[in-house]
């Protein structure tokens, strides 16, 4: 854990000095406090996953490329165990693993979501043209699309829009996993 933070701190840092954004300004863009953004660079701090997601929106940055360093251009093949996965973010009560980062070449990024027993997430509005897949590796959990709440379990998909309101809720007494393939609209991400 502590590795992801200290790499999302010198992440952000180095955006913001690219961007020559102050805290002022990058508090403004991403709607997260000064203070907190302060507190992220200075890894005194663990964002959440709804931090996390402001953060990387207001820089139109995908969310992996503050969670680990992007995939090796020249190697198209990425091969991942369980085991040699990178360490989850823990945040908001649902663990979030990395399975394969953000790569412009193909403008997506995977990750491994686990909801644990009442954890319910509203989820901002992404980049413009930005679209999620969801499938469910077990358990049972809903999402919340245009205003409903539509329930999903194992082997079931879904893919919509993620640029508008949406969110996820798990109602069981037990853990739903589910993977998360985020495609970026054209233009939409750096």
């Amino acid at each position: 854990m502590q590795e992801v933070n200290q790499y999302l701190a010198t992440t952000l840092k180095k955006l913001r000095q690219e961007k020559s954004w102050s805290l002022d300004r990058a508090a403004s863009e991403t709607g997260v406090s000064k203070a907190m953004l302060g507190q992220i660079e200075r890894g005194e701090s663990s964002p959440t996953i709804s931090t996390m997601w402001k953060i990387s929106t207001g820089f139109h940055k995908s969310l992996s490329s503050f969670l680990e360093p992007p995939a090796d251009p020249n190697n198209e093949t990425i091969i991942r165990a369980t085991s040699t996965r990178h360490t989850p973010l823990e945040s908001d009560n649902a663990p979030v693993l990395s399975i394969f980062p953000y790569d412009k070449r193909f403008g997506f990024e995977m990750f491994e979501l686990t909801l644990l027993p009442g954890y319910q997430r509203i989820s901002e509005p992404h980049l413009q043209g930005t679209t999620e897949h969801i499938i469910v590796i077990c358990g049972e959990m809903e999402l919340l699309l245009e205003g409903e709440w539509i329930k999903l379990t194992k082997g079931e998909a879904v893919r919509f829009t993620a640029d508008k309101l949406h969110g996820y809720r798990n109602n069981s007494t037990s853990p739903a996993v589910f993977h998360n393939v985020i495609h970026y609209g054209q233009g939409s991400c750096e």
